[in-house]
């Protein structure tokens, strides 16, 4: 963790911990599953089944190859999807309002001062990203600035930057590698199956392996997946805590949150589509109310909005004792 005046939540670090021991453990049992199967598969065999063990070791580099490109391009690939621009605190006032509150935040938290962005849409939005404080940009859209004044979007900024201080991108990127060679392998195996499966050396046991590989990874796929969500949900909720408390105006990111949660459902549905890649980066969702209910809150990247609030709630009492 970057060494800054951020508060940590011991409470929400131990379940984010227990998050990523439960991912591990997923991890191994996909390993061991899937060496069961091609030991199963190719025993007595003329190989045929052990050539199938090709498609893991190509999911897994394209995996691991994806997980670095993010690592060390995230703020490229987020500010390129965002069509955002890095301002200057002279190109225009909105950027000089949006670099004075960033300059006052890097001074309350003794960290490095991220590039400033610009996106130009009116949804109103914001993000940071980076491995570290030094390659870290945070991002307010042209909707935000225009919506929130001064102490929301500083609340706002707070909570982004919490997210590299804490060094979210690491801990996404490590947790999200496991589902990405999962989701990579149910999409070969269904591709050698369709193509290439049957007519294999007319091996009809190493055909077979296609399979199981893929309900395995199917499997392996959903489990992460809801772990990847559940622990992206106490990353905003950790983020929410440490944006707060290094402010001292939990009310102020509470107001965000409605105004920005609120304003979410007048946003023509194709703009939120459009915006849907840079969900997991985002300060609120880029969805309607309606799509934060029942089930879909499992796969949600935040916490509901009563959530958050209850959160907020919790720590005005706290500084007010």
């Amino acid at each position: 963790m970057a060494r800054t005046r951020y508060a940590s939540d011991p409470g929400l670090i131990a379940r984010m911990g227990a998050t990523m021991f439960l991912l591990g453990l997923v991890f191994v049992g996909f390993g061991v599953g899937l060496a069961f199967l091609i030991l199963y598969y190719s025993h007595g065999k003329s190989g045929g089944a052990v050539s199938d063990s090709g498609l893991i070791i190509f999911a897994a580099i394209i995996g691991i190859g994806s997980a670095l490109a993010t690592y060390y391009w995230s703020d490229k690939i987020a500010l390129s999807t965002a069509r955002a621009r890095l301002v200057s605190p002279n190109d225009s006032p909105d950027a000089a309002r949006l670099h004075a509150i960033v300059d006052r935040l890097c001074a309350l938290a003794d960290m490095p001062k991220p590039r400033v962005a610009i996106a130009p849409t009116q949804m109103p939005n914001a993000f940071a990203t980076g491995r570290n404080s030094k390659a870290a940009v945070v991002c307010a859209t042209e909707g935000i600035l225009h919506k929130l004044d001064n102490n929301e979007l500083e609340g706002v900024l707070a909570h982004e930057m919490s997210h590299v201080a804490h060094k979210d991108v690491a801990v996404m990127t490590v947790a999200s590698l496991l589902g990405v060679i999962a989701a990579l392998m149910v999409r070969f195996a269904f591709y050698s199956e369709l193509f290439g499966g049957r007519g294999r050396n007319n091996n009809s046991q190493a055909a077979l392996l296609i399979i199981p590989i893929m309900v395995l990874s199917i499997v392996v796929y959903a489990v992460s997946l809801l772990l990847i969500r559940m622990l992206s949900r106490y990353r905003e909720l950790s983020a929410d805590r440490s944006g707060a408390l290094l402010t001292g105006q939990p009310s102020a990111l509470a107001s965000a949150l409605v105004k920005v949660t609120g304003d979410m459902g007048k946003i023509p549905m194709r703009d939120l589509r459009a915006a849907e890649p840079l969900n997991a980066f985002f300060f609120a969702p880029a969805i309607a109310r309606r799509g934060q209910q029942g089930m879909a809150t499992l796969f949600s990247t935040h916490p509901s909005l009563e959530r958050r609030l209850a959160e907020l709630d919790k720590i005005a009492k706290q500084l007010s004792r």
